[in-house]
């Protein structure tokens, strides 16, 4: 019996040790080594989101609730007020792309006043592909091809944006390609309904360019372009010629520079043309890891207020002449949140700033907050 008992567990013994035993592999065998499993390719549609919610109030002011006409973000004073609630999804796989955003807001009330009111409350659509490598073409309304501030105030260095931004296109509808020559140097030719429009106003098409030129992690320098006839159908053509260029540099870890200029002329009802150009020069230093600052000086000069007083200005029309400077500083508690605060002065002349009760006040200035997420 003892003998009986011993034999069974030696035979189980065997039976456990052969079982723990990882199988052999190698070629010819029956048991395939275990595969191990692939992490899952990332999904070509995304989704995004970004909510700007601001406070703003002008000092000395008594034109009520709307700031400057020149201002259409951030543009309200003295009410609680969303400059932009957006929400949109991407597809991206590499070969073919597309977007669709929409949004609504005190900036979409003020810059899209013009469009139609199915279209003013779309950010972007449009569709893509790469006819060949490092190439793509898209069709549809995108973010404008013009300019160092873009429609999203978390991607700007400072809250509110400058006159010269605030003037020239956020956004435009056509057809858009682009070719990478490399990692350091993008091509980019668009042809547009027009300077800042969905709808097409006449018959012309306007046709613009952009160059982006890295030549380093610490360099980047952008040439933008923009031709066209921006008079409504039915009156004289007045073409219009403008060039956005601005250069940003990062000579340390903690400091940011950038410099932007624009210059455009456009036909004028007298002989020769009337001609407008501004710049901006911005300072942005990290303070510490979460807080930030940005100091930006800036200025604008428009021939009888060419564009951003008439878009074909009399020839009476007095000089639109304004310069400035404004002090930004934001905390950002997470990565996708920002709290900013900004003081802004402005001084003009020709009586632009004028009050009801001072009708030769020559100055402006306001405060503005805001409390931004994205995801």
């Amino acid at each position: 019996m003892r003998n009986a008992l011993l034999s069974v567990l030696a035979s189980f013994a065997t039976t456990v040790a052969v079982a723990q035993t990882p199988p052999a592999t190698g070629p010819g065998l029956a048991v395939a080594p275990t595969a191990t499993l692939a992490e899952p390719a990332p999904s070509p549609l995304t989704t995004y989101g970004f909510v700007d919610a601001y406070y703003g109030y002008d000092l000395k002011y008594a034109n009520g609730n709307e700031r400057q006409f020149f201002l259409y973000s951030h543009n309200r004073q003295n009410e609680f007020a969303i400059n932009q609630a957006l929400l949109g999804v991407r597809y991206d796989d590499g070969k073919v792309r597309g977007a669709l955003g929409l949004h609504a807001g005190t900036y979409v009330s003020a810059n899209y006043a013009n469009e139609d009111v199915v279209l003013r409350h779309v950010y972007e659509a449009y569709a893509g592909f790469r006819p060949f490598a490092s190439a793509w073409l898209d069709a549809g309304i995108f973010g404008s091809h013009i300019g160092f501030e873009s429609a999203i105030s978390k991607d700007n260095w400072t809250l509110t944006r400058s006159i010269m931004a605030e003037n020239s296109p956020y956004y435009e509808s056509g057809v858009r390609f682009s070719y990478e020559f490399s990692p350091k140097l993008i091509l980019t030719g668009v042809v547009l309904n027009g300077w800042q429009n969905i709808r097409e106003t006449n018959q012309a098409k306007a046709l613009g360019t952009q160059l982006q030129w890295k030549p380093s992690a610490k360099v980047l320098v952008n040439s933008s372009t923009f031709y066209g006839n921006e008079q409504p159908d039915g009156a004289t053509v007045a073409r219009r010629y403008f060039h956005n260029f601005y250069v940003t540099y990062a000579p340390a870890e903690r400091l940011n520079l950038a410099l932007v200029f624009d210059v455009g002329k456009q036909q004028s009802a007298r002989p020769g043309y009337d001609t407008w150009h501004s710049g901006a020069a911005f300072v942005k230093y990290r303070l510490a890891e979460k807080l930030s600052g940005t100091l930006r000086g800036e200025y604008y000069y428009a021939e009888r207020g060419v564009l951003i007083q008439s878009i074909k200005p009399e020839a009476t029309d007095a000089d639109f002449r304004v310069a400035g400077g404004s002090l930004n500083l934001d905390y950002a508690p997470a990565p996708n949140v920002v709290l900013r605060a900004e003081g802004r002065y402005l001084n003009g002349v020709n009586g632009l700033f004028a009050r009801p009760d001072n009708p030769s006040n020559q100055s402006y200035s306001n405060l503005t907050t805001s409390l931004a997420i994205s995801f």
